[in-house]
């Protein structure tokens, strides 16, 4: 169910990865970002990681 009132969403990134870590941060992060979108709502993240699927345009409104 989703409250029709929320216009704006921050999401905050994982930040950077260490050796060893997959990217499933970065995809559920990713997933988050592309729903969020589908259902009309503005995101805006925060990601200090520039290397990520999530900064990449047009996945987030604003970075």
């Amino acid at each position: 169910m989703i409250d029709n009132n929320i216009k704006k969403v921050i999401i905050l990134g994982s930040g950077a990865l260490k050796i060893g870590e997959a990217g499933e941060f970065d995809y559920s992060g990713s997933q988050a970002l592309k729903a969020l979108k589908e259902e009309g709502i503005e995101t805006v993240l925060i990601n200090p990681n520039i290397a990520t699927v999530q900064t990449s345009e047009g996945v987030a409104d604003r970075i």
